[in-house]
């Protein structure tokens, strides 16, 4: 990075900071460190509720994946406008009326006191491992692209992040996501315009390259419950993941709830519902822009670069040396098939295409090989070592071939995306330890001044745990799909509850309890056994599934145990 690059980067960053402590400096009472004095309008909402789910990992991970599998992802939010009109017209509504704090504070007045806990403590795991999860995605990578320690990494960016979420609570969170939202989606629509100016070749051709390799195909409508995403996970399971991450996860919840009036959170919501998908489209198709580009342009054997200087440096440098050789050779090949294909497509000579098509895909088997073969060369040098690669593809490119000031910026963008989303968990972590556990639990009449203090500490407790989690964390296949999998594990149950509380009238505290409880215990059971089984059952199902099997069996136990149990049934 040039001197350039770094002020941009630093002058971003401290500047938003800076920004969120004045703008909201002297917050004393709880409703305004919680609620935001419920001053914000539609578009601060729209931007507040994009800006917490779009983080660093949206902005390192999803151009990876459409670089390895195409656009095929985007269809995961298909069902996002459908579950942001139900939560406007069903959980909003409810939310205003009852003028909660949180979400959960809902549940005790439809259920009882350990149904609300039971939800709480279980939206605090998931949460509290995700704020973990969200610091440690971008710092591994970014520490690595900069030659930072990954450990001060973690703590310059929980640090930034713990300041002004402390200092001025939710109010400062949405405020500061309105600029980091236009650093983010600034930063990369003017990395998609480079990218597509850098092409070799044509715009036009870089279509037909990317449509031939299957790279624009954006929906299947093949049903396959072992598929992570086609349509219908999209606009069946996903949705389930939608409801209960925009509807009851307080992160979320808490961004809408500080609006002026219902109309305007409502508005927000559907902001947030017909502008996340073009979002996606946009940042998926600069990552397959960059799949055309390193068709012509030849990519590194590995796009880790610290791992392959390391191979450079070790016993296993002449055996890499000949491996490059043979990816070179690979890579000059493929060239010579991109380009005979886009003379055959010219000429629309279609038998001609598919046969170059086929000899592309048997170099690329070969390509994948060669990478395979690299990737052990790596953890033979070093058992430790990081060989998953696909986060690194787009920040790599970045490095070497955006010009200066925009690297800065791109790396700006990702530092952003960490610190929105994981501002709005912290915040999120500490409102609900607050309102729903020591409030109500644990010091009950204290003042309102007792309990912004108190909800200022756990928001830097859980900042601190954040940080010591990501120092020992580990990366997982992709971190998009870290993060889908770890809120599809608890979504579920909560969403459940709550549904059972909007809609099942007839089915008191008791039943919900032991329903939350079984289902999930069922949930924790199919991800566990999922692809073994057990008593000689066996299933593959996709982890997004498992939002619609926890929200629907608990559905299902709380039906069947309420006649059993029986109790009181509350009206909320």
């Amino acid at each position: 990075m040039s001197i350039l690059d770094w002020i941009v980067l630093f002058c971003t960053l401290f500047s938003i900071v800076i920004y969120g402590i004045y703008k909201t400096r002297g917050k004393r009472s709880l409703d305004s460190y919680i609620r935001g004095r419920n001053s914000m309008n539609w578009w601060t909402i729209g931007l507040s509720i994009m800006a917490t789910q779009a983080s660093a990992i949206t902005f390192l991970s999803t151009p990876g994946q459409a670089y390895e599998d195409g656009m095929g992802f985007v269809q995961f939010y298909f069902g996002l406008p459908l579950a942001m009109i139900i939560i406007s017209v069903v959980f909003v509504p409810i939310y205003y009326k009852l003028k909660v704090y949180t979400a959960y504070e809902y549940l005790e007045q439809r259920f009882d006191l350990k149904t609300r806990t039971l939800t709480a403590l279980l939206f605090i795991i998931q949460r509290g491992l995700a704020a973990g999860i969200t610091i440690y995605a971008p710092a591994i990578i970014l520490s690595t692209l900069l030659g930072w320690n990954l450990t001060w990494t973690n703590i310059f960016i929980g640090t930034l992040v713990i300041v002004y979420t402390v200092s001025g609570g939710t109010e400062a969170v949405s405020i500061t996501q309105k600029q980091q939202m236009a650093v983010m989606m600034g930063g990369m629509l003017l990395a998609g315009i480079i990218v597509i100016q850098m092409l070799p070749i044509s715009f036009q051709e870089a279509l037909h390259v990317a449509g031939k390799m299957d790279k624009l195909n954006v929906v299947s409508l093949e049903f396959n419950l072992a598929d992570r995403y086609n349509v219908w996970s999209g606009m069946t399971a996903a949705v389930f993941l939608f409801l209960s991450y925009f509807g009851t996860d307080q992160s979320q919840v808490g961004r809408y709830l500080s609006g002026q009036t219902l109309t305007q959170s409502r508005m927000g919501l559907i902001m947030n519902g017909f502008l996340k998908v073009p979002m996606q489209f946009v940042i998926l198709f600069i990552g397959v822009m960059v799949f055309v580009f390193y068709q012509f342009i030849q990519p590194p054997v590995i796009f880790n670069q610290v791992q392959t200087e390391k191979l450079r440096e070790s016993e296993y440098a002449p055996q890499f040396t000949e491996l490059e050789q043979r990816y070179q050779s690979n890579f000059e090949s493929g060239k010579l098939a991109y380009e005979e294909m886009l003379v055959a497509i010219e000429a629309e000579q279609e038998g001609k295409t598919e046969s170059i098509k086929e000899r592309i895909q048997d170099l690329k088997v070969e390509q994948g090989a060669l990478r395979d073969e690299a990737k052990a060369m790596i953890l033979k040098n070093d058992p430790a070592a990081e060989t998953r690669d696909t986060d690194y593809v787009f920040m790599r490119f970045v490095m070497d071939y955006l010009p200066k000031g925009i690297v800065g910026l791109l790396f700006a963008v990702i530092f952003s995306g960490a610190m929105s989303s994981s501002a709005s968990e912290l915040n999120a972590l500490g409102s609900t330890s607050t309102i729903d556990l020591y409030k109500r639990s644990i010091k009950k009449d204290a003042s309102d001044r007792h309990y912004v203090v108190s909800s200022k500490m756990f928001t830097a407790f859980w900042g601190l745990g954040a940080i010591l989690f990501a120092t020992y964390a580990s990366l997982f296949e992709n971190l998009v799909q870290a993060i889908n999998l770890l809120g599809s594990l608890f979504y579920g149950t909560i969403l459940g509850v709550f549904l059972v509380g909007f809609f099942m009238k007839w089915v008191g505290g008791r039943a919900a309890f032991i329903s939350a409880l079984l289902s999930q215990a069922l949930i924790l059971l199919v991800h566990f056994r999922n692809g073994a089984g057990v008593f000689g059952f066996s299933w593959d199902i996709g982890f997004l599934w498992y939002n619609a099997i926890g929200c629907l069996s608990l559905m299902l136990f709380a039906l069947i145990l309420q006649p059993i149990l029986g109790g009181k049934v509350r009206e909320s």
